[in-house]
């Protein structure tokens, strides 16, 4: 079952407008450090106290923002870490829709085999590599592709068309780099 790009593209378009209208607008960058601070919190049960001011951290990045990073580690059920991982539970519902993980693994586009073969393992490191890349790049921006690019030129905002501008200036080459065969 394959969703078309125009239905899947509208879908996307009416979450985002949702989200905006409902609650705020999409990011999740953070939420991936909110992540590593309440794992690190686990360790460490001084990483984040409250105050009579709100919350801080030891973590200079966490206590930034008048606390708020830490406010998420200590009570991290709000609505941008339930998104998060919606976002996964999401990817894991749809890979069991068709047809499991073997099949996942089975099923291996074209176009990948075609450049770099038919190899599963190496298949997943380049996503796990690349996935990596992507969210260092975006800590880095200060936020990701979601906030910057998508809810940014939803909103018409100046950074975000520039983002937008910049990303595909950046991943047009990569991906002619990477895939000079054809299916």
């Amino acid at each position: 079952m394959t969703l078309n790009w125009k239905i899947g593209g509208l879908l996307l378009g009416l979450v985002f407008f949702a989200a905006v209208l409902l609650v705020k607008p999409i990011g999740v960058s953070t939420q991936f450090v909110i992540l590593d601070g309440i794992v690190a919190d686990m360790v460490n049960p001084d990483l984040v106290t409250q105050t009579d001011e709100g919350y801080t951290s030891t973590n200079a990045y966490l206590a930034k923002s008048k606390g708020k990073y830490a406010k998420s580690v200590a009570n991290p059920l709000n609505y941008s870490f339930i998104f998060v991982i919606a976002m996964v539970v999401g990817g894991f519902v749809s890979v069991m829709m068709r047809g499991g993980l073997d099949k996942a693994e089975r099923t291996m586009p074209a176009l990948w085999r075609a450049n770099f073969g038919d190899s599963a393992a190496k298949r997943n490191l380049a996503t796990f590599v690349g996935g990596f890349i992507v969210l260092y790049g975006a800590r880095l921006a200060g936020g990701c592709t979601s906030g910057h690019m998508m809810s940014g030129m939803m909103q018409t905002s100046l950074s975000g068309y520039i983002f937008a501008l910049g990303a595909f200036a950046a991943a047009v080459p990569v991906a002619m780099m990477l895939y000079k065969k054809e299916a």
